[in-house]
């Protein structure tokens, strides 16, 4: 965009790239999608081996003997909440430490000068999210077919809410990003929230076995939804309603994006 001077002040002038800046958007996802491939290891390999521990742990080790969860094999019933464990780590962390980095580097500059408006900012790094979580989840869930010999009961179901969870835990990385100032406040808001969240939301069990209140309020964390979806998608079988599940994730999703993209427009903690 030009600046042009209208009666003694300087006006923003046209755009030059239409209503939405496709390159740029492009260039921005771009960017985020090679920053997390380019330490592959880090980003993509060590989930994937903490996954497998888990499987390991929880369904070689303690799972040995045990019965059926919602009538299903307990392996086949840990696979989904795993594998979405998995998405939604990754998703928080891309945004997130993609923000958190810039900004303690001092480069944060170079996202905020180029001509984009905070929607392609905030669609180009949920892009970068988008990719690393399917790239992690299409990996798992194939091995989570091999190991169980089970098929995807309902594959559009399935691949919704991994979209729902990379767009929703994308946000909040985004929000998070904002927030912190130095990695150590990131540390804290992933100790003691993301993972927290993960972690008792129905991931390893089923939440119907929880004594009350803790089985209420596990329906008020927006994460059990994306894991109980998933697991629906999966297996065919969920502890709530998979539609009431899939309007709670996007109501969620929206009011979150669009928190993300007023902070993105105002320039909140992010403009000096």
């Amino acid at each position: 965009m030009d600046r042009i001077k209208i009666e003694g002040r300087l006006e923003m002038g046209v755009r030059r790239f239409g209503r939405v800046n496709w390159l740029g958007v492009r260039t921005l996802a771009a960017r985020e999608v090679m920053r997390f491939m380019a330490v592959w290891q880090q980003t993509i390999f060590a989930p994937l081996m903490t996954a497998a521990l888990f499987v390991l742990v929880f369904a070689l080790a303690l799972g040995r003997g045990r019965g059926e969860i919602m009538g299903l094999p307990y392996l086949e019933f840990l696979g989904p909440g795993i594998l979405m464990m998995t998405v939604i780590q990754n998703s928080f962390a891309n945004t997130s430490s993609s923000i958190t980095s810039a900004k303690v580097q001092g480069n944060i500059v170079d996202t905020l000068m180029p001509p984009l408006s905070a929607g392609e900012l905030l669609a180009g790094y949920l892009c970068g999210s988008v990719a690393r979580a399917g790239l992690v989840a299409a990996v798992i869930g194939t091995g989570m077919v091999i190991v169980t010999g089970a098929g995807i009961a309902h594959p559009l179901w399935a691949v919704t809410f991994v979209l729902l969870a990379a767009l929703m835990l994308g946000g909040l990385g985004i929000l998070a990003g904002i927030l912190a100032q130095k990695f150590d406040q990131m540390a804290a808001i992933t100790n003691f929230i993301i993972t927290p969240l993960s972690f008792l939301s129905g991931t390893f069990y089923s939440v119907q076995s929880l004594p009350e209140p803790f089985r209420s309020l596990s329906h008020w964390n927006p994460i059990f939804y994306l894991i109980d979806g998933a697991r629906f998608g999966v297996t065919g079988v969920s502890d709530a309603p998979p539609l009431r599940g899939l309007v709670v994730c996007v109501l969620v999703v929206a009011a979150i994006l669009m928190l993300a993209w007023r902070w993105l427009d105002s320039g909140f903690r992010m403009k000096p």
